[in-house]
């Protein structure tokens, strides 16, 4: 039984209807609903929504995702840049997030792809600001390039759990220390754009080693950091080890800050996309005036 601080509040369904009936006429694919996300009513009765590119086949295995799993992923939707702009567009979004699966069958593993979305959105939507969610494409450099090139606002790439955990729950082509690797090589290729990784809690890991792996994201360079509780999607998925406290996602929030990440967001139903337009998020992205050094202050709080 879940604990009383996970139960759902309802909100209202009538802009969700009329989002999720437009998409699926664009045969367009959100995050939201491949990954059985729990904030799905709240964030598109708001008007807002975490697209998916490049299909809704993942080639790769995580023990934790609710994201269909195939060798070969679908066709490339040529025309998904377009539709995707155009829907931004018409919905007026100031703040929009593309993720995508993982697309190891493909040539460049769809970084083209990925980068087309992100300028069409750009070209018809000036003033829109574009965070992306991506795959850690094996850590190549010219993939990592490509989606630079298009100039998004926010790349994100999670590093999901600790790094005991992480070969245990994670796809064995995906690793900690090249997720890593792939925050801080965005750093290096245009120092403007702003970085972002997330954390799953309640799978085994200890206090002592998520305090560790903040510390290797913001030495990575990462300015945003996401921490939210694991659910189970089926029985078939990862079994869920602790319900973690409100009280504690606290504490890491506040240790989180001190470290000196830019902004931090941790609690129950928190998820890497969740609120990612919210007002403060936005202000630091338009004023441009954020800290993109690593470093650690001198003191940080015990969790």
């Amino acid at each position: 039984m879940l604990p009383e601080w996970l139960r759902i509040k309802p909100a209202s369904t009538e802009k969700y209807s009329e989002i999720k009936q437009e998409i699926s006429g664009l045969n367009l694919h959100t995050v939201c609903v491949e990954a059985h996300c729990p904030n799905i009513t709240e964030c598109w009765s708001g008007g807002t929504a975490t697209f998916m590119v490049l299909g809704d086949l993942c080639t790769r295995g995580c023990r934790f995702c609710a994201v269909s799993k195939r060798a070969k992923g679908i066709e490339v939707d040529r025309m998904e840049p377009e539709k995707l702009a155009r829907i931004v567009q018409k919905w007026g979004l100031d703040y929009i997030v593309i993720t995508s699966v993982c697309r190891d069958d493909l040539p460049d593993q769809g970084a083209s792809h990925f980068a087309r979305c992100i300028s069409e959105i750009k070209r018809l939507n000036p003033e829109t600001i574009v965070e992306v969610l991506i795959p850690d494409f094996r850590n190549d450099m010219q993939c990592l390039k490509t989606i630079a090139d298009a100039h998004p606002d926010v790349v994100g790439h999670n590093i999901e759990t600790v790094q005991r955990l992480s070969p245990s729950i994670r796809d064995r082509r995906a690793d900690y220390v090249q997720s890593l690797k792939v925050l801080a090589s965005f750093k290096e290729l245009d120092q403007g754009i702003y970085t972002k990784s997330a954390m799953m809690l309640g799978i085994g890991e200890s206090d002592e080693e998520v305090m560790s792996a903040l510390r290797d994201l913001r030495n990575s360079g990462v300015d945003f950091v996401a921490m939210g509780q694991y659910l189970r999607p089926t029985s078939h998925h990862l079994a869920v080890n602790e319900f973690v406290k409100p009280e504690k996602f606290k504490q890491f929030e506040r240790a989180a800050l001190a470290m000196g990440f830019l902004y931090a967001a941790s609690g129950p139903f928190v998820r890497s996309s969740y609120r990612a337009g919210e007002y403060f998020v936005k202000s630091i992205i338009k004023k441009g005036n954020g800290v993109h050094a690593a470093g650690l202050p001198a003191e940080v709080p015990s969790v």
